[in-house]
């Protein structure tokens, strides 16, 4: 039996590079699409990538693809896929279902197609003439039709890799874990610069920036669906997690600070540190921006700010900013990373970036401002 499997890691639109490099940084040769990264890779690639990537949405397997123009093609096609190899004769495997310009456009439809269709499948392997128990571990299946070719696939990650497992409070507009961790990973930040984000919120970009500083895989402190899957065994799960541990730095320091106006945010930022094990390494500050002190040279800032949406006055925002570029001015061997979509940042932070990304926050468009410092040796 061929041991490779053909896996995807999603990924938040404008991330989809970011994802690539870290699949490539673990040993896999990736490939990039629309909100996807494919590659192939051995089955302990499973525990591995969903142990190690920051920046992914979920790790999925496809189970196969074809072309579907009616319910019989359908049918058929996923009857002949080899859902045994990954499926226990005990699995429930609810199935999920999307259509984008298919012929097959309903999605209740297809969904209770391609369930019966394993089903028959499962029972011919496993020589059952009743229905499918489905009492033990869980499946997720998706049927997603794109422009009538159909991919079906197994999610193996179960909650959604963001959730790391130390977000006991966050504030009304909360940063994604991974797009924090992706904000960090797009700069040049090494663990040995200092790191400050003067609008913290609930501290995730802190708090990522030290997982990556220590090398800690983000999803150590989680549980994920195909861990009691027969597929993988908990032996190679076992491997991965004691590799997690083996290339974890604890004794790297870090000067990672986090602020913020809100000392209820403070406080919130601290408690979700120390959910994490990291409540050494960060320092947390209730103060405003203009009261910024920087007394280091050559360090970062990597921050998302307020864009209006949640202060609800423009002004407010842009004199923040304004507020924000002076204090920065002040230390041009500082490198200043912002993701925002307030349209006259640039205008209020006084100055125009080195470099400008376009990322989605959410469902938000917003850029990426990047201006890199002049070093100080």
């Amino acid at each position: 039996m061929k041991q490779d499997i053909t896996l995807i890691a999603t990924a938040a639109m404008g991330l989809e590079s970011v994802v690539a490099q870290e699949v490539k940084n673990l040993g896999y040769d990736p490939r990039i699409e629309n909100g996807s990264v494919f590659f192939n890779a051995p089955v302990t690639a499973i525990p591995r990538c969903n142990l190690w990537l920051r920046t992914a949405d979920r790790v999925k397997i496809l189970v196969g693809q074809f072309e579907a123009t009616t319910f019989d093609d359908l049918f058929e096609a996923t009857k002949a896929l080899p859902w045994e190899r990954y499926i226990s004769e005990d699995g429930a495997f609810p199935v999920q279902g999307k259509s984008v310009k298919s012929q097959l456009h309903s999605v209740p439809d297809c969904q209770a197609i391609v369930k019966k269709s394993i089903a028959e499948r499962l029972k011919l392997k496993y020589g059952l003439a009743s229905r499918m128990p489905e009492n033990g571990p869980l499946y997720k299946v998706e049927v997603a039709l794109l422009k009538d070719t159909a991919s079906l696939t197994l999610d193996t990650s179960g909650a959604g890799l963001h959730k790391r497992g130390y977000r006991v409070g966050q504030g009304d507009a909360p940063l994604k874990e991974t797009m924090a961790a992706a904000l960090v990973l797009l700069t040049n930040w090494k663990p040995d610069f200092p790191l400050i984000d003067p609008f913290c919120g609930s501290g995730t970009i802190p708090i990522e920036a030290a997982l990556i500083g220590q090398n800690i895989a983000p999803g150590f402190n989680r549980e994920f669906a195909s861990e009691g899957w027969n597929l993988i065994g908990s032996s190679k799960w076992d491997q991965a997690f004691q590799e997690a541990e083996n290339l974890a730095n604890y004794d790297q320091k870090l000067s990672i600070t986090g602020s913020d106006i809100d000392h209820n945010m403070v406080s919130i930022a601290n408690k979700n540190a120390m959910e994490a094990g990291l409540s050494d390494l960060i320092s947390w500050k209730q103060m405003q921006v203009r009261d910024l002190s920087i007394k280091e040279n050559n360090g970062y800032v990597i921050t998302n700010p307020p864009y209006g949406e949640r202060i609800g006055d423009k002004k407010k925002v842009g004199d923040l900013y304004q507020a924000f570029g002076h204090v920065m001015q002040q230390h041009p061997s500082w490198s200043v990373y912002v993701l925002t979509a307030f349209d006259e940042f640039e205008a209020r932070y006084g100055q125009k970036p080195t470099k400008k990304r376009k990322l989605f926050n959410g469902f938000i468009r917003t850029d990426y401002y990047q201006y890199f410092g002049k070093k100080i040796n």
